[in-house]
Formats: C-alpha cells, sequence, structure tokens
C-alpha cells in the first residue's frame, strides 16, 4: 500500500516536464502533503486521487495483467509481418511471381504498421483507449484470416496492408497504457517490458514461419499468426479496461456509470462525454506534438537506426542461401542470435535505465531531466557498430555463420536498449502526449524499414555486403549526433516549444 497523505493538489508532471522530476526530497514531502510509496521514500508522480477506479489504484496484479496482454498485443504486428518474409518464396512459386515483387505486399504492411499509429492514438484521444483497442484488434482478426485464406497475390496484398493497419494499435499506441496506469518511477520498467514484446516480434516471426514452412504449406504460418491475434481479441474482451482517469477535473467517473461491456463497445465514453476533447482536436494531437523540435529529432534519430534492424531482418532469407546454403530450417535457428540478444538486452535494461536516472540526478540536484533517459545510448553505441561491421565482412567473405550471428546479436542487443531510452525520453519531455509521442516513435521505426526494404538485397549484390553495412555505421553514427544534440540543447528547445497544452493526458 502507499502512503496516503493530503494531495497537494499541485501538477507535478507538469512541474517536471519544465524543471525535472523530484522523487526523494524528504522536505517536499512534509512540506506539501504528498503521497509516496509504502516505505516513504520515492514522491508519486502523478498523484493518485482518492478513487479505487483510478487505474493508479489498481493492484499490482491487474496492472500487469493488463500491461502483458498490451505488450502481446504489440508483438504481433511485427511478428505477422516478417512472418511474410519466410513465405516470399513459396508464394513466388505458386503465384508464378518474383519473390521481390510478392515483397510489396511486405513492405505495404511495413509501411502501415506505423502509418496508422497516429490515427490510433488520435481515435483513442476521442472514443477512449478501451474501445479502439478492442475494434482494431477485431479487424486485425478479420484481415488476419483474409491473408491466411487469400487466392492470389492481389487479394493477399490488400489484406497484408489493412492487416497491419489494423494490428499497430497497442504498438503505436502501448505508451498510453503504460502512463495511465504506472507511477513515473516505474515508467522504464514497464516500457522495457513492452518494448521487448516489440522488438523481440520481427526476429520471431520468421523464426516460426520457417520453421512451419519447412513441412507446411506456407498458408499455415499465417494461419499460426490467425490464432495468436484471435486469442489477443479474448483476452482484450476478458480482461482489459479502459484506463484514461481525468484527475485534473471534477468530473462524473466512467467505471460506476454502466456495464463494462459498453465500455468495451464505446457506448459508454460516447453517451457520458467522459472523453472531453472533440474530434478536431483529438485529430490535432497527433500534428500538434509533432511539431515539437525533440520529438521531431527523436523520430528522425530512430528511423535512421532501427531502419537497418528492419533492413537486414526481412532480407535474410534472400541473402543467407547463397552465402551458406541455408534451408527454411537452417534460417529458422539463425533467428535464434537476435532473440537471446533482445533478452538479454531487457535483462539488462531492468536496472541500467533507472540506474543511470538516478546518476543524473545526484549530479542534477535531485532533479531527473528527460535528458537523463539519453544516456542509455551512449551503451548501446559501441555494440551496434562493431556488429555491423562483423555481419557485413562475415556475408561478404563467408566466414562462419556464427561471426555472422553474433554481430547481429550485437546490434540487436543495443537496438534493444536505445529503444527503451527513445521512448523514455519522449515520454518524460512531454508526459501529456503519451500516445502521441509513441505513435511518432513507431512511425519512424517502421518508415526507416519500408525504405530500406526496396534496395537492401540489391544494394548488398552490387556493392557487397561490407561496403553495405559500412555505411549503416555511417549513417548510425551520424545519427547519433542528433543524441548529442537534445541533451545539449533538449531542454531550452523543450522550454522554447512549450507544453502540448491537451485537454486530456
Amino acid at each position: 500500500m502507499d502512503n496516503q497523505k493530503p494531495n497537494a493538489g499541485i501538477d507535478l508532471e507538469e512541474i517536471g516536464e519544465r524543471e525535472g522530476y523530484v522523487l526523494n526530497d524528504t522536505s517536499l514531502i512534509q512540506d506539501k502533503g504528498l503521497q509516496t510509496t509504502s516505505d516513504g521514500t520515492t514522491i508519486l508522480i502523478p498523484q493518485p486521487s482518492s478513487s479505487p477506479n483510478d487505474p493508479l489504484n489498481w493492484s499490482a496484479f491487474r496492472k500487469h495483467l493488463i500491461l502483458i496482454i498490451i505488450s502481446y498485443t504489440a508483438f504481433l504486428p511485427d511478428y505477422g509481418s516478417t512472418t511474410g518474409s519466410v513465405t516470399l518464396n513459396p508464394q513466388g512459386e505458386e503465384w508464378k511471381m518474383d519473390p521481390n515483387v510478392v515483397n510489396h505486399s511486405q513492405v505495404g504492411n511495413v509501411f502501415m504498421v506505423g502509418a496508422a499509429g497516429p490515427i490510433v492514438v488520435a481515435l483513442s484521444a476521442y472514443f477512449g483507449r478501451y474501445p479502439v483497442l478492442f475494434w482494431w484488434m477485431l479487424l486485425s482478426l478479420a484481415t488476419a484470416i483474409w491473408c491466411t485464406a487469400a487466392l492470389g497475390f492481389e487479394s493477399f496484398m490488400a489484406a497484408r496492408i489493412l492487416n497491419g493497419c489494423f494490428s499497430t494499435v497497442a504498438q503505436g499506441g502501448g505508451l498510453m497504457f503504460i502512463k495511465d496506469m504506472f507511477f513515473f518511477h516505474e515508467h522504464t520498467r514497464k516500457i522495457n517490458i513492452w518494448s521487448g514484446f516489440v522488438i523481440l516480434s520481427p526476429y520471431m516471426g520468421p523464426l516460426f514461419a520457417s520453421f512451419i514452412t519447412n513441412t507446411q504449406i506456407w498458408q499455415w504460418a499465417f494461419g499460426v499468426y490467425t490464432i495468436q491475434t484471435g486469442l489477443a481479441v479474448i483476452a482484450i474482451m476478458l480482461f482489459v479496461e479502459e484506463t484514461y482517469y481525468d484527475r485534473k477535473t471534477v468530473q462524473p467517473e466512467l467505471v460506476p456509470n454502466g456495464p463494462r461491456w459498453q465500455r468495451m463497445l464505446g457506448i459508454q465514453q460516447w453517451r457520458t462525454g467522459y472523453i472531453k476533447n472533440t474530434f478536431t482536436e483529438a485529430m490535432m494531437r497527433p500534428l500538434v506534438i509533432i511539431c515539437k523540435p525533440v520529438v521531431l529529432i527523436s523520430v528522425v534519430y530512430y528511423l535512421l537506426v532501427f531502419a537497418w534492424a528492419v533492413g537486414i531482418n526481412t532480407t535474410l532469407s534472400i541473402t543467407l542461401p547463397p552465402v551458406y546454403g541455408f534451408g527454411p530450417k537452417q534460417i529458422g535457428f539463425f533467428y535464434f542470435t537476435p532473440i537471446v540478444a533482445v533478452i538479454l538486452g531487457e535483462i539488462a535494461g531492468h536496472w541500467l535505465h533507472d540506474l543511470l536516472a538516478k546518476y543524473f540526478a545526484r549530479r542534477n540536484g535531485g532533479r531527473i531531466e528527460p535528458e537523463a533517459r539519453l544516456l542509455a545510448i551512449w551503451f548501446s553505441m559501441p555494440l551496434m557498430v562493431p556488429g555491423l561491421i562483423l555481419m557485413g565482412f562475415a556475408l561478404e567473405r563467408h566466414y562462419h555463420y556464427m561471426l555472422a550471428a553474433f554481430g547481429w546479436g550485437l546490434f540487436a542487443f543495443g537496438v534493444m536498449v536505445l529503444t527503451v531510452a527513445i521512448n523514455a525520453y519522449v515520454l518524460d519531455a512531454y508526459p501529456e502526449a503519451s500516445g502521441e509521442v509513441a505513435a511518432w516513435i513507431n512511425f519512424g521505426r517502421t518508415t526507416g524499414g519500408f525504405i530500406v526494404s526496396y534496395f537492401m538485397v540489391e544494394w548488398a549484390q552490387r556493392q557487397g555486403t561490407i561496403r553495405q553495412m559500412g555505411t549503416m555505421c555511417g549513417v548510425v553514427v551520424g545519427a547519433f549526433l542528433l543524441i548529442v544534440v537534445l541533451q545539449i540543447w533538449g531542454k531550452r528547445m523543450r522550454v522554447w516549444a512549450g507544453p502540448a497544452r491537451f485537454k486530456t493526458g
């Protein structure tokens, strides 16, 4: 139980966004009567209300159950997307098409996973988190079935593009749920869990699809994806709840006013007017937040770095067989390396991000600035650059495949660490725009992959993987300069741009 003291009614998030977040000031706790954790040492940001219906007051089990469901749902878009990277060859044979042409369905799917994110969070700001999650995942299930049953390329491509649009709901808007249910001092560890599912998913898709297509027709790979999507829909129906809660104004509570299924369908939110944004205000929110300089710079940085993770991943089924003679089963085993690397990155991140924040606070008068989150990227850079170089040399000079796998693992570990860092940074910078910043970061991630997927294979064939991945390293190092800019001038840019000033958080 948290210590319940009189709520001083001050907006600690707004103060933290402007001046830095204070977690351990005992004089502030006593003077302002702030609520703290049960041991009395950590200030709760934001301050929870006295209502048991406030998601911040829900039990730890309930919060984490919803977090796991959201994380699992966020796992599905990239899992389904990269499943298609393994089925390119059998589909090309069946439809008598060049696999590179079949890959256009893959590219369209990847693009929509990112492009639909801002739409998802805008609709959530108008209709509510829960109904948008439910309806979009229901449509995701329908389009997953369509992918499995498609008889021709045109039908399959349409299904894939629509599935990318609808499946992204928990990936593009995942930070909304984390921000709604957890306190500031818990954010990085919960983002670490959610990000772990997201970063694992593009490696798990090819892993399972390779084993499936080794013995079964390619449709079964999408059949498994359909079953997984169906399980997510069932879990959402049974256990998820509307997590938006207004603590800033005196307003009737949503929960006692109607049955749960009405909140799931959006009937209760619509009828009660619980969420105060007009449709125009909700649609403008993503546009407002991308105009904030630090958000735009963060998106560009993530686009330039994560593009190579997607590009390598979506083309390995084409590039590995000529080098090592791999079949579907061997390609599947090859994907164990980044999976292990991401899991290790998640384990390391459980402590790393909080330790760096505490280190920053000690040197900054006890205040944690959002820019403190970027320190972790300094740890990822020395892994990602040599990882790409090693992979490039291994593939071109036919070194043992374990060296190529090790290089890939180093890069994947670094990507996992920086993903948590960049998401935590934009969330701390604009806590009132949790969904919007997450959607734009996801847009940067998938847009980079969408662009490079068009030319990755041809690029490697024309210049060789040494020059190819050497260029990737140059881009990654050049993009790191954006992080340095944010660390030096990020606070000044945030003050100049001002807060988002949205009606709802």
